[in-house]
């Protein structure tokens, strides 16, 4: 009996929560998707369900995700019999589409979420949500947590990816035109950004060769039209290791692209020339580009079209606007490229 009351409250405290919808996208992720889904199902905060669509996967994944599926009625394998590889952007927004939630968490396959990380987020999501209701307005919104990287083994590596590569946590809209901060596995977006991006139609060919990754073109929205709000708290161990699809930049890393200036450079400019092609989604209508401020939508013009420019008129609409990146450095390399055109292969 006592158990029963006990299973009986648990329903109610869930009910009383916001609905929380886990989206995860896997390919090959036989080794560490057990211990992912594991943390996921110890997260504090219980009134979740986890959505998993795997995305071709040629090892034993799919087997994994019907077992998983099976023992927990909280997990849903969305595609058992399509699997088509979509992309990363391809298949978290085919994940997007197929829940209904208050808000949306994405999640990788190899990851180890914290405990607390659910619960925190969707606190501030609630809080932003309240200083929205205040106002009487409803808005996109996006919040993320700092990421700690960590071995194979999920020994810690570096305890603040966010300091250690970006050197401090983006939440405008001129920070993240250049440079993306916001790590998927750690985010959070609301129901209305969700269906700014649903709405305007990402999963098409020419869309998917635009946005770079899922997290980065939700930050772009969230900064042109709501808030990016980041919490400085340690949500995830973000495991690196010899199959990561993306990963974080380590130094080893860093060091074999000094080795090779002229592919560094290469690279530069494919960074740069991509980032623009994202960025000029934003100006669709299809996208809210209609919506956006002028200070905002002179401000993409100048991003995406700087190029087209004399060099001294590039050199001032990089001061104008403060375009930059997030380390000293980096910024320089940036505003040289552009002035100077050096290495610009096409």
């Amino acid at each position: 009996m006592n158990a029963e009351l006990n299973a009986h409250n648990d329903a109610q405290d869930r009910d009383a929560q916001p609905r929380v919808s886990i989206l995860l996208s896997t390919y090959n992720g036989e080794k560490y998707l057990r211990e992912q889904v594991e943390s996921i199902q110890k997260q504090t905060y219980t009134n979740w369900h986890l959505f998993i669509r795997d995305d071709g996967s040629r090892d034993a994944t799919p087997y994994i995700i019907a077992e998983l599926a099976a023992n927990d009625e909280r997990i849903t394998w969305i595609n058992p019999r399509e699997r088509e590889n979509l992309g990363v952007v391809g298949s978290f927004q085919a994940l997007l589409a197929h829940a209904t939630a208050d808000f949306y968490l994405f999640s990788d396959q190899d990851d180890y979420w914290l405990e607390d990380k659910v619960a925190t987020q969707v606190s501030r999501a609630l809080a932003h949500a309240a200083e929205c209701e205040r106002r009487g307005a409803t808005e996109p919104y996006m919040n993320y947590m700092d990421p700690v990287v960590v071995d194979a083994q999920l020994n810690t590596l570096t305890p603040s990816m966010i300091r250690s590569q970006s050197g401090h946590a983006n939440t405008t809209l001129v920070e993240e035109l250049t440079e993306n901060t916001v790590t998927g596995g750690v985010s959070l977006i609301n129901d209305a950004l969700a269906q700014l991006w649903l709405g305007g139609g990402a999963s098409s060919s020419t869309d998917a060769s635009a946005i770079m990754m899922h997290d980065w073109f939700l930050a772009l929205l969230a900064t042109a039209h709501g808030t990016l709000e980041f919490i400085d708290q340690q949500g995830e161990l973000y495991r690196q290791h010899e199959a990561n699809v993306l990963g974080a930049r380590t130094f080893s890393k860093r060091l074999a692209q000094l080795s090779r200036p002229d592919l560094l450079v290469r690279k530069y400019w494919t960074l740069i020339h991509r980032s623009q092609k994202q960025a000029a989604l934003l100006l669709e209508d299809r996208y809210g580009g209609e919506e956006l401020t002028e200070e905002k939508r002179e401000l993409i013009r100048a991003f995406v079209t700087i190029e087209s420019l004399p060099w001294r008129e590039r050199a001032r609409v990089l001061k104008r606007y403060n375009l930059r990146k997030n380390k000293r450095l980096m910024t320089l390399a940036f505003r040289v490229l552009l002035i100077t055109g050096w290495g610009k292969r096409w």
